[in-house]
């Protein structure tokens, strides 16, 4: 006869050597800028875009300061719908500068999965992309919200949407109802913005992420910086990622890979983020790779193996490749 098992408790603690950082994200751009302003930090390859660490503070300033003059507070949701574009990194800090929470959007979403993140967080204000592969996201955010057509940026009452009320679109083109990002930047208010960002704590809620949903629809996990930032130290630690190292990107930013592994760890540290497009293409990787001198490259098996398969493969020198991350499973040599 079996004994019952007896109610308890189970615990399990790894090392605690290392104390756990209550640094804000905003704090940890200001550690970086600090200690090499004029350092790189950001290399969008696609977009023809280097900036160093003060100009790309100085961006997510002026993002952020155009946040707040359109009514962004802190605890407002503000989605992101886009793929690796220079615009998704900017606000991803230009929302957790004034507190704000970032909502994720998955660049594959169809309507309706889009219908029901805006919803399901309540999101305010939407970051989007015109169109991404077959995806005409601004077609899509149209039949959604009809009512854009007669909408002011900024005063759209959409019956399907009905938290949203700006919705901003990046590139040049007018579309009715909505802002353009150029015109949402402003100049930064760097009074205002440090007010702001010294009431934060590292326990305040700063991100949505969605889960895939296969078990039913997706659950919205939110992360504070004290999540996201201690994830991105002890990643960047596993690494033994440096200043003087060059990581380069070509996972999506929407999934935490992205956004909090490959990101937030260089941020720590100081390291310089290189991303070869706006999604992932084994040639402009491997082109990445060789003409930044990266030292380091995140992925998942299957990007490895386009690459290791790729013809063009023995052309490139990955020489200063020293560590990466192969996420998701185990990957073997033929």
């Amino acid at each position: 006869m079996t004994q019952p098992v007896k109610p308890g408790l189970s615990l399990v603690a790894g090392n605690t050597d290392i104390p756990l950082s209550d640094e804000t994200i905003p704090a940890l751009v200001a550690r970086a800028v600090a200690a090499n302003p004029g350092g790189p930090a950001v290399v969008y390859r696609e977009h023809g875009v280097r900036w160093s660490w003060a100009e790309f503070a100085d961006q997510v300033d002026r993002l952020a300061s155009g946040l707040l003059q359109r009514g962004i507070q802190p605890g407002d949701r503000v989605g992101i719908w886009a793929p690796n574009r220079p615009e998704w990194l900017v606000t991803q800090f230009a929302t957790a500068r004034i507190g704000a929470i970032l909502v994720n959007i998955n660049p594959a979403y169809r309507q309706a999965e889009l219908e029901y993140a805006l919803n399901k967080a309540g999101v305010r204000m939407l970051i989007t992309a015109a169109r991404f592969k077959t995806s005409d996201y601004l077609g899509t955010l149209q039949a959604l919200a009809p009512e854009l057509a007669q909408a002011e940026p900024g005063a759209l009452r959409a019956a399907r949407l009905f938290k949203l009320k700006w919705i901003v679109r990046m590139g040049a083109e007018a579309t009715p109802g909505m802002l353009n990002y150029e015109a949402l930047l402003a100049e930064p208010d760097a009074v205002r913005l440090d007010a702001i960002t010294a009431t934060l704590s590292p326990h305040d809620a700063i991100n949505i992420q969605f889960t895939s949903g296969t078990t039913g629809n997706p659950k919205g996990a939110t992360l504070t910086h004290h999540n996201v930032v201690n994830n991105g130290r002890f990643v960047a630690m596993a690494m033994r990622l440096g200043p003087s190292d060059v990581l380069c990107i070509p996972v999506p930013l929407y999934h935490c890979f992205g956004m909090v592994l490959s990101v937030l760890a260089c941020v720590s540290v100081g390291a310089c983020m290189v991303f070869p497009g706006e999604a992932f293409d084994p040639l402009a990787t491997m082109e990445a790779v060789s003409a930044e001198r990266c030292t380091a490259l995140h992925g998942v098996p299957t990007m490895f193996i386009a690459q290791l398969d790729h013809p063009e493969f023995s052309r490139f020198d990955f020489s200063t490749l020293r560590t990466g991350i192969m996420a998701g499973a185990p990957a073997r040599s033929r």
